[in-house]
């Protein structure tokens, strides 16, 4: 065991957000802390560290251990550039080297007795040097700061001029490198691209030492830790293993546990009922058993009623109108900003109750695409055709379909004259917004409550083609998964941007790579894309451009698929699977008949009726006979 809390409790105020948490940490586990937001994740990494006191309780770390901290929001300054700072974790690798190479020059002047004792003292220096992998700690430094999406033209740039996001990658690059034994990140994949979050997970997985995560990127958890530490209404459960098995076994528990709630309330209220009956009858006998229940319930140790928190949030996305089949046509969309050219030609069309997802790295045009398709920027050239009766409901991570200077009340009341104010409240109240949280002006929300206002908005446009960009940001876990259920039953059409992964594999029926300025198309989920993405980049966005043979052309040729090759593989499948629906129903309506003459044929009034058993015996046989027809075509089918 390398780190022990033990009983930690913290509050502001009158708020407990932490209740007698105990949890450890073994050396090299990798665990994650979880909770809705505000439920005290950041507080307790900052109680570990001994940034902030707790009220009760403590934290014992291993004697001789190191702790490495990386906080959501990184204060960088001074003028060194990003290698530079990020080197100066080496600096006592950088001081060895030094010393050695003085080393070697003075080695050059001496004789006897001192050559000797500076070979001796210079082996056993360049020994630790080596033990410290110092012969490669320059490539180190580079591979971190490459695989946190920094190009080497990044390296020379000043440190002060980086964005927020930037310096936290800066920030993750050196804690990475310093080595902790134990590293505790606060949502380390808030800033990083899709091709980052996957070198990191890798990173992570080999690292030597414990991590302790917190994140909202159930993908990147699914993949990194085998524990869940869980904070729920200041509550601690821990469960092992990772994000899915923890979200299954936290509905099984949840299921229980309100199942025994619900039980013990039918029983109290049964008990209650006796009660007043025995009573009524007002009889001696009767009013002391009456007692002797009432003293039967004063015992009972009541049980507290689950938080669900997905029932909290309710998000209904439903369309008004149909749209037409073809819903988007994009022909040769072309955009530059300046200098920076991001995409060419980019063609694609989305139909009726596809779900489609655009993805990329940083900066290659995801959000352009989606701020062009909704007319706050101009193409540079290419045409856009909406299909008939589509109506566009748009979610942007900016927020622009928020007036800043309204209230929360007036932003859906001014948009939604019709509503009355009961039905604006109860709307707001669906997002978790109630009392005098109605009147806060929009400017004054969080990320989080403004994408909420953003989402309520949305629900109430009643459009069958949603645009949403980034509609995960600032949302935590729970929401989350709220929006993907929304979206899963949502009958009309979807294209967003996204870098949630496991939101992405949930959701989307399609995905689209923005990469080398084109698009690759995908049918199919996250995990598909991952399965294709060698290849299709390869075939179809690859940024060398070769000449090939002949016989090297044929065969590229022969495994090229278009988009409308496998949405027409798609379509086949899927009507292969209805077909093995009906097949399997059929088969079970005619196994259920045959029981049911097989129980008839036992029967008296049957067996002895010659016309009746007849008919039964002729439907039994036509029955076996259509059975066996029905099973070589459900094998053949499910082949």
């Amino acid at each position: 065991m390398i780190l022990s809390c033990s009983n930690i409790s913290k509050a502001f105020g009158s708020n407990e957000v932490i209740k007698q948490a105990s949890f450890h940490i073994e050396d090299h586990e990798k665990a994650a802390i979880v909770g809705i937001n505000g439920a005290g994740k950041s507080t307790l990494l900052k109680i570990i560290i001994g940034e902030m006191p707790a009220d009760r309780g403590e934290v014992v770390i291993s004697k001789g251990k190191t702790l490495g901290y990386l906080a959501q929001h990184q204060d960088l300054s001074g003028e060194k550039s990003i290698y530079e700072e990020v080197l100066e974790v080496k600096r006592p690798i950088i001081e060895m080297e030094e010393k050695i190479r003085q080393m070697e020059l003075d080695m050059k002047h001496l004789t006897g007795p001192d050559l000797d004792h500076m070979l001796s003292a210079y082996s056993r220096l360049n020994h630790d040097f080596e033990q410290q992998n110092g012969y490669a700690y320059q490539s180190e430094v580079t591979g971190v700061l490459k695989g946190l999406g920094f190009s080497e033209e990044d390296f020379k740039k000043p440190v002060s001029a980086l964005s927020g996001g930037q310096k936290t990658r800066v920030s993750l690059g050196r804690l990475l490198l310093t080595k902790p034994d134990i590293i505790l990140l606060d949502e380390p994949t808030n800033h990083l691209d899709m091709d980052s979050i996957a070198w990191l997970e890798s990173y992570l997985i080999n690292y030597d030492g414990s991590v302790i995560i917190v994140a909202h990127d159930r993908y990147f958890l699914d993949r990194v830790v085998t524990k869940i530490i869980e904070l729920d209404n200041g509550n601690m459960n821990v469960y092992q293993g990772n994000y899915t098995d923890y979200s299954q076994k936290r509905a099984m528990i949840r299921d229980a546990q309100m199942k025994a709630y619900l039980n013990q309330q039918q029983e109290i209220k049964h008990q209650e009922e006796v009660i007043t009956k025995l009573k009524s009858f007002n009889r001696e006998k009767s009013i002391k058993r009456a007692e002797s229940r009432e003293k039967m319930l004063d015992k009972i140790e009541l049980l507290d009623k689950p938080s669900h928190v997905n029932d909290e949030m309710r998000i209904r996305l439903e369309p008004n109108i149909i749209s037409g089949n073809d819903v988007l046509t994009v022909k040769d969309l072309k955009k530059s900003f300046q200098q920076n050219h991001l995409f060419d030609k980019l063609s694609f069309e989305i139909k009726r109750g596809e779900r489609v997802a655009i993805i990329g790295g940083n900066g290659t045009g995801k959000t352009t695409i989606l701020k062009i398709l909704n007319g706050i920027l101009e193409a540079d050239a290419g045409q856009i055709a909406l299909g008939s009766k589509v109506h566009i409901g748009y979610y942007d991570q900016e927020h622009h379909v928020l007036h800043m200077e309204k209230t929360l009340f007036d932003e859906l009341q001014d948009t939604y004259p019709s509503m009355n104010n009961t039905q604006i409240r109860n709307i707001l109240a669906a997002f978790l917004f109630t009392g005098d949280d109605v009147y806060k002006r929009i400017k004054d929300l969080s990320g989080g409550e403004r994408g909420r206002v953003s989402l309520a908005k949305l629900m109430l446009s009643e459009a069958n083609f949603l645009i949403l960009d980034e509609p995960t940001n600032h949302l935590d876990i729970t929401s989350k998964e709220i929006l993907e259920d929304a979206l899963i039953n949502y009958t009309g059409t979807v294209l967003y941007v996204s870098h949630d992964r496991y939101f992405i594999n949930k959701t989307a029926t399609r995905i689209l790579d923005l990469t080398n300025h084109t698009l690759v198309n995908y049918i199919g989920n996250y995990d598909y894309y991952l399965e294709k993405k060698e290849l299709m980049t390869s075939l179809y966005a690859n940024p060398v451009q070769v000449s090939v043979s002949s016989s090297q052309t044929e065969e590229t040729s022969d495994i090229k698929v278009d988009w409308k090759t496998q949405k027409e593989e798609q379509a086949r499948l899927r009507k292969r699977q209805n077909e093995l629906k009906k097949t399997e129903d059929k088969i079970h309506q005619l196994e259920t008949r045959d029981g049911e003459i097989d129980e008839l044929l036992m029967k008296e009034e049957i067996f002895t009726d010659v016309q009746k058993l007849m008919e039964l015996n002729n439907e039994k046989e036509a029955i076996s006979q259509e059975l066996v027809s029905l099973y070589e075509q459900w094998e053949e089918l499910a082949e």
